[in-house]
């Protein structure tokens, strides 16, 4: 869910893990031009200077759950995507438009904490502002630079943030610093059901709202603010007042009314209106609700396998390992021991899948060898919490100095439906071959998620390889369906998986053999936790 907001002194609200993104794209994706959503724009009325606050801000109120290495999401994010993989649920977006201190901030806020459903975050226009040239920066200094008027903001980018956070993807919000009217860094956006944004590109607006509120209460709520928290004169802010702000209500904020679905007389004192609008909002989500895991459990039955699906041999010492970890008498430390063997051999396997290109070297006697060195950047590890993460020690020894991610994975207990809950992605991995682990996979859906969230980071999905102890045929075609150019890669693969979603003959909870924990009855974690 998205939500816009059309005043400089928004906050930036960001519910996000500790994430770190690619590069942001700001090629569209063509459904509609540049030119024709910029004439269908509202224009926007940004910040007055000088500011108090020197750079757009960003606050985290998300429900969580901190650790010294972590934030968990207690409310993790239910799938955005259908059984094949592309993206179904849309971030419904929420314009707010109004006048300086009109009341939009409270307005958002309020509607934020009445949704109460996680996930959610407040852009301001603030982070759009265009980086100044010197000359500019000269006019800023003395007051002069107009930072209401449209042509202030980078429409461009704007666009581009807007469709791919409405598509799910990750993107990068740039942090806008008022003293050097430079970008100074940026903040991660990812996985937002709603958003609240200005009043600015109409084809992208899901809702258009419009903060009524009397222009001689906004004169001395400016007043109060400006006197009191920037320490301005009253003559220089009424000065400011007429010159830019009044007249760039008049031209670009007053006429967007007509174009409002809602219009919120008295801002955040109107419980009404503000009600009439979470209920609209909780309807659009409930409409978006999307079920996977039974649709994955109807689907593909009776299929031949993949392609794209490699099996390692079952030669005597594979079959071997593989009945000593199945075998329930195993003790833990024969389970470890064995299991370290079996992700060792596979993580080799899966290895010679990766494109080499030739490459001539020189040996100690001065003879050229030929020999073959990986065909690309660099080769990244993805771990899918719990289990997952004991593959990535096999990882370490044989690739040096490989960079890891981890993505946390659970089923909800009501539901059925896996949820995101925590994510770290290493910088620019969109440049990277990613070799995402788990350590069973059943019905597939967490491995659809993890596979979706890589894919929304801009990795390709030809440069993705999935590699799992065991897989069920279900899982295989899950992935293979909705993904068909991720290379799938295990020890073995069982035909069957029971009512519970448990591999059958199977491996058991991994992670708990693995461990030497016992999952409490109500706890569901992703496939690697009770093999669904």
């Amino acid at each position: 869910m998205a939500m816009t907001m059309s005043q400089s002194d928004v906050q930036v609200q960001q519910k996000e893990g500790e994430e770190d993104d690619p590069s942001m794209s700001r090629s569209d994706s063509g459904e509609d031009s540049l030119d024709g959503l910029m004439r269908d724009r509202c224009p926007l009325t940004p910040s007055q200077s000088p500011r108090k606050r020197t750079t757009s801000q960003s606050k985290t109120e998300p429900p969580l759950l901190r650790t010294n290495k972590r934030t968990i999401y207690t409310a993790g994010r239910p799938p955005w995507y259908n059984v094949t993989g592309t993206t179904f649920k849309e971030a419904f977006v929420i314009g707010l438009c109004g006048g300086s201190a009109s009341g939009k901030t409270t307005v958002a806020n309020k509607i934020i904490e009445a949704l109460d459903v996680p996930w959610v975050v407040l852009l301001s226009m603030d982070s759009f502002y265009k980086v100044l040239s010197k000359e500019e920066q000269e006019l800023a200094a003395r007051n002069e630079y107009n930072f209401d008027h449209p042509d202030a903001f980078d429409f461009e980018l704007l666009v581009t943030v807007l469709r791919k956070l409405k598509k799910g993807k990750s993107i990068k919000v740039p942090v806008y610093d008022f003293t050097s009217h430079s970008r100074r860094k940026e903040w991660v956006i990812y996985g937002r059901f709603v958003v609240f944004l200005f009043l600015c590109v109409l084809q992208l607006l899901d809702m258009k709202v419009f903060v009524d509120t009397d222009s001689d209460i906004r004169l001395v709520r400016r007043l109060k603010r400006d006197i009191t928290n920037r320490g301005r004169d009253i003559a220089g802010v009424i000065k400011q007042y007429n010159k830019f702000v009044k007249p760039a209500f008049e031209q670009y904020i007053e006429p967007t009314v007509q174009v409002a679905d809602i219009v919120v007389p008295r801002g955040g004192e109107n419980f009404v209106a503000l009600d009439l609008i979470v209920q609209h909002v909780h309807s659009q989500l409930e409409k978006r609700e999307i079920t996977v895991r039974s649709a994955l459990a109807s689907a593909h039955q009776g299929q031949p396998l993949p392609k794209t699906l490699s099996v390692m041999e079952s030669t005597p010492q594979v079959r071997g390992m593989h009945t000593i970890i199945r075998n329930k008498e195993t003790s833990r430390d024969e389970f470890i021991f064995y299991s370290k063997r079996l992700m060792r051999l596979l993580i080799e396997h899966a290895l010679s899948f990766l494109p080499l290109k030739p490459v001539s070297v020189e040996t100690p006697q001065e003879t050229v060898y030929e020999g073959k060195r990986l065909s690309g950047k660099r080769i990244t590890g993805v771990s899918i919490l719990r289990a997952g993460e004991t593959m990535e020690q096999a990882l370490m020894a044989v690739c040096k100095d490989i960079r890891l991610g981890k993505i946390l994975i659970q089923t909800n207990h009501d539901t059925g439906e896996p949820e995101l809950h925590y994510l770290r992605l290493p910088k620019d991995i969109s440049e990277d071959y990613v070799i995402l682990m788990d350590s069973t996979v059943s019905t597939g859906a967490a491995a659809l998620m993890a596979v979706r969230v890589l894919l929304d980071h801009d990795v390709q999905e030809d440069k993705i390889f999935l590699l799992s102890l065991l897989m069920a045929e279900m899982g295989v075609h899950s992935v293979a369906y909705a993904f068909p150019k991720v290379r799938i890669i295990t020890t073995a693969v069982d035909k069957k998986v029971n009512d519970e979603f448990h591999i059958i003959p199977g491996i058991g909870n991994f992670g708990d053999r693995y461990f030497g924990t016992d999952a409490p009855s109500d706890w569901y974690e992703s496939d690697e936790g009770m093999d669904y």
